[in-house]
């Protein structure tokens, strides 16, 4: 236990050693919010694919696979789909108005293209989601630390927020694209060495099966578990609308976006970015099966990621493995903080409280925001129940408010500052009421996110039908 312990302080005072010394290219704002605009390809990739495969993408789904079955492979394959739209369809378009306009933030274009009232509350939505998201990440890195050494998850999460603050705080986006480097290597290493010891542990696929269904010990439910539509049409549908919008508007990975020195650099890491998760999509999964049918007791299905990556492979292998995980909360952590910090110094402090604030204050309050924010997040992580819960609050919130403001922005004249407010406004309190009244539960296959997604999109065509008679909405 105190090698897998070592291993893993050892990576991450590198990890903050690291970022701090690439903090000194960090000069201006315009270097913590956007990396100065000078990312190439490569960088723009991992800074991207970095948050993407984090603690939903790998803790989370693990444990979806572990509960669910193979239809857990749906939550990645529809962040997927959202990254291919933000490559060909949303980045390009914004990357472009944001480089004519100096924006570093979504929240700038919100505030261009409609107003600062709007910017504000969509700047305060975010900050309240991205709160629990952080959360999300944080309990991910603790249930790590619980499986390699029986750290308790409150002191877990503690752990995680300090290394995570520290290197992020002293250099922001910038500081944080070249740390994702490290990362996404030991990532994906680390997951490629554990499938084949963790397949070999269960027997292989025909093992898994055989010892899945022992412990189902119901034909139906096995055959659930191992087909793609396991968890019913309607949740599937869910994750589509849910988390497909939530990868192509997301303020993070729209700021990431204006931080590429080209339209072609946007295209390219976006593209590449979103193939890796498609083949990324199984290997949580496959992981999280494979702990049910060899630990089908596990107190909590978050566990079932880094249990396996303990106690099926040997130690050099094991500690590799759970560095790669450890570098998937970390990364996706750094990119939430980046998200919390620019919605709070840029679209609200800067916007409605400093307007005149000269450009070393707001660097100074946002490395301020990164530590508090941080406090914030481990009291929540400590009250929230698992990984997916966390990020569901975030990502409901986001994709309800967002996907119908920026899509008829972006593509339509007629909309306006109005229309976004009643379109954001009304499908958030939709999707609070359905949380209220009926339990969290849509109506018929659609969940409440699904069901207040589009009924957004509905008020604001309705909006924009009336902007043609008259003023206003």
């Amino acid at each position: 236990m105190m090698g897998y312990i070592l291993v893993i302080l050892l990576y991450a005072v590198f990890l903050i050693g690291f970022g701090t010394f690439m903090s000194r290219k960090v000069k201006t704002a315009e270097d913590f919010f956007v990396g100065g605009r000078k990312l190439g390809p490569a960088l723009l990739f991992v800074t991207l694919v970095a948050p993407n495969i984090g603690a939903g993408s790998t803790v989370g789904v693990a444990g979806l696979g572990f509960k669910s079955g193979i239809s857990a492979v749906w939550w990645i394959t529809a962040s997927a789909i959202g990254t291919f739209i933000l490559a060909f369809v949303i980045g390009p378009i914004i990357w472009g108005i944001a480089k004519k306009h100096n924006f570093y933030t979504l929240g700038d274009y919100f505030e261009y293209r409609y107003n600062k009232n709007f910017r504000g509350l969509i700047s305060l939505l975010m900050f309240i989601g991205t709160i629990a998201i952080f959360a999300g990440q944080l309990m991910g890195i603790a249930w790590i630390l619980s499986a390699i050494a029986d750290i308790s998850k409150n002191w877990g999460i503690l752990i995680g927020a300090i290394v995570i603050i520290l290197y992020f705080r002293a250099g922001g986006l910038l500081s944080a694209a070249y740390v994702n480097m490290i990362e996404v290597f030991v990532k994906l290493a680390g997951f490629l060495i554990a499938i084949p010891f963790v397949l070999n542990f269960v027997g292989g696929w025909q093992g898994l099966q055989i010892k899945a269904a022992a412990n189902l010990a119901n034909t139906a439910a096995t055959s659930s578990y191992f087909s793609l539509t396991g968890m019913g049409t309607g949740a599937i549908i869910g994750f589509f609308l849910m988390l497909t919008p939530s990868f192509f508007l997301s303020p993070a990975l729209i700021g990431k976006v204006y931080s590429a020195r080209n339209k072609a650099t946007v295209r390219f890491s976006t593209l590449l970015c979103g193939l890796v998760m498609l083949a990324f999509a199984v290997v949580p999964v496959l992981l999280g099966m494979a702990a049910y049918a060899a630990f089908p007791d596990l107190p909590q299905r978050d566990l079932a990621l880094p249990y396996v990556m303990k106690e099926c492979m040997p130690f050099w292998a094991s500690a590799i493995a759970l560095a790669a995980i450890f570098s998937a909360e970390i990364s996706a952590a750094d990119a939430v903080l980046y998200m919390i910090t620019a919605s709070f110094s840029n679209d609200l402090y800067k916007t409605f409280i400093d307007p005149s604030i000269n450009d070393e204050k707001l660097l100074k309050i946002s490395r301020m925001v990164t530590v508090v924010v941080g406090i914030i997040g481990v009291v929540l992580a400590g009250m929230l129940p698992n990984v997916i819960s966390a990020l569901s609050i975030f990502y409901s919130l986001m994709s309800v408010s967002l996907t119908a403001p920026l899509l008829f922005g972006l593509f339509s004249k007629r909309a306006s500052a109005a229309s976004a407010f009643w379109s954001a406004g009304s499908g958030v309190l939709l999707v609070v009421a359905l949380q209220i009244f009926n339990n969290g539960n849509g109506f018929g296959i659609f969940n409440a996110q699904s069901v207040a997604i589009i009924f957004s999109i509905l008020v604001m065509v309705v909006c924009n039908a009336v902007n043609r008679r008259r003023a206003g909405c």
